[in-house]
């Protein structure tokens, strides 16, 4: 089996080691094209006005100066001599889930490979509060279960165009209790905001930051999941129509 591997924290993230490490167990065939640098929240989005640029690191290891997306690209037409039979994002530090999905580069480089009609798998390893990784080792239960989640999902039977995004729960590996197979859930409050401050020579600048509350997490749920402390597994597509709606809409006169 071909991997390609990517993620959105960078070469360098640790998240990525781990994964590249897991996937070291089953395949000798692991490529690795990830971005040169951090780019968390870019979704799927690809380089337009800029030209990419690629830097060898060693072999099967590459560095772009893009996205997510753009890094899938760039192993599909530069860096690799065919194509993967499987792709692997991540592992994000921090969770992908509920709400904050539609932002995740790690998720985004998984769908652009579900475009390309390639297989693939995003994985995250959520934590339990900002600064946590200075204090512990949150990645405890990624390094332990990513191995046995990716030959587990690997197997399993995926629609074309769509994929599977994997979340470690934020606790101790020995204290994970299995694997669930969720929908995407919608936190009780999530919402974006700036963090307004002042440099040193009094000129302002912004961070955007997030208030989030879970609220109620049910159990068929990926926030329910990772309140069970269990392996949260959701099939996500890029089609987002909302057949609900349009089922609704078909119906109005207007339409008609």
């Amino acid at each position: 089996m071909r991997i390609l591997i990517t993620n959105d924290d960078g070469i360098d993230a640790p998240g990525l080691q781990i994964l590249e490490d897991a996937a070291r167990t089953i395949s000798d065939d692991v490529w690795v094209v990830a971005p040169a640098t951090e780019q968390s929240g870019q979704s799927q989005a690809i380089t337009l006005a800029d030209p990419l640029r690629i830097a060898k690191l060693s072999e099967k290891r590459f560095a772009v100066s893009g996205t997510p997306a753009d890094c899938v690209t760039m192993a599909m037409h530069v860096a690799m001599d065919g194509p993967p039979d499987l792709v692997l994002s991540g592992v994000n530090q921090g969770f992908n889930i509920a709400d904050d999905m539609p932002y995740s580069g790690t998720v985004g480089a998984a769908l652009h490979a579900a475009t390309m009609g390639l297989r693939a798998i995003a994985l995250s390893q959520a934590y339990q509060r900002l600064g946590q990784d200075r204090e512990i080792d949150i990645w405890t239960a990624a390094r332990e279960h990513c191995a046995s989640t990716i030959a587990k999902l690997a197997a399993a039977p995926m629609a074309r165009g769509s994929i599977l995004n994997v979340n470690f729960p934020p606790v101790p590996a020995d204290q994970v209790e299995g694997m669930a197979l969720v929908r995407q859930g919608s936190r009780a409050m999530h919402e974006v905001f700036t963090d307004d401050r002042d440099d040193g020579r009094g000129h302002s600048y912004h961070w955007v930051r997030f208030r989030r509350d879970a609220g109620d997490a049910p159990a068929d749920t990926d926030l329910g999941a990772m309140a069970r402390r269990r392996i949260s597994v959701t099939p996500l597509r890029a089609d987002f129509t909302d057949v609900s709606a349009l089922e609704a809409l078909q119906k109005d006169a207007t339409f008609s």
